[in-house]
């Protein structure tokens, strides 16, 4: 598996290539550049199979090149220094991505799930809905990417019921009955959904507002959903749920 750099910053960009070099030797480095039309053409010259890409470059955006780029037939994994609202559209797309400084634990999980996903030919398909999430930065995304042990699964934020934890994995409980289980934890997942569509009853479950169908107050609360499942209320977010219940 073929690699390139595209970093501006060159300390960083001569860690992670000696990191890899030292590290993970299947992982060969081909190539690096410093700036979005040198990027371009590095990518154009070698034809990597995977692209570590700085975010934020002074010469524009790592966005900026990949939608410059007639073929997207490559991985890539994201690197910034920077918490942004570009890391929601990443997350929201399932599209890997190591925070600066880079951690090498968090990057040999990277190139593991890089791994994983080509031999199972899933294709970029995660990058492709990501880049269509970024065309309107401003307006929240509507489908979520799901990296399963199978695949991937794009969901509609409208077709999810709820969430229910399961130690380190959450379920997704969608309208046509299907569950999708995850490898990450339903806190990830109350920090991602937007807040004024998903609210977390109690440690285990995440509801889709527009989905609760009652509220009983019975036996410390509960709240029925349209799919007839019964969720316990935290004592804690009582008040809370129901203000929002009452402004959706």
């Amino acid at each position: 598996m073929n690699a390139v750099i595209i970093e501006d910053e060159f300390h960083s960009r001569e860690f992670l290539k000696n990191v890899l070099t030292e590290l993970h030797p299947d992982v060969p480095v081909i190539g690096t550049a410093e700036s979005v039309p040198t990027g371009i053409a590095l990518i154009e010259r070698t034809r990597p199979d995977l692209i570590f890409l700085d975010i934020e470059m002074q010469s524009g955006t790592g966005f900026d090149l990949l939608q410059k780029l007639p073929q997207r037939d490559f991985d890539v994994i994201f690197t910034t220094a920077y918490d942004h609202y570009a890391l929601q559209a990443i997350k929201f797309s399932a599209v890997d991505y190591l925070l600066k400084p880079i951690d090498l634990e968090e990057l040999g999980l990277a190139l593991q799930k890089v791994k994983d996903r080509r031999s199972r030919q899933n294709g970029n398909a995660a990058l492709e809905m990501l880049l269509a999430n970024l065309k309107n930065p401003t307006a929240e995304p509507q489908t979520i990417t799901l990296a399963t042990s199978e695949g991937l699964e794009f969901v509609s934020l409208q077709q999810i019921i709820r969430l229910e934890a399961a130690g380190a994995y959450t379920t997704f409980f969608l309208k046509d009955g299907r569950k999708i289980m995850v490898s990450k934890n339903l806190k990830e997942y109350e920090q991602l959904l937007p807040a004024k569509h998903f609210f977390r009853l109690h440690n285990s479950h995440i509801v889709n507002i527009n989905e609760v169908k009652r509220m009983l107050k019975s036996d410390g609360g509960y709240a029925i959903l349209n799919d007839g499942s019964t969720i316990l209320i935290s004592p804690k977010k009582k008040e809370s749920f129901l203000q929002v219940l009452m402004n959706r």
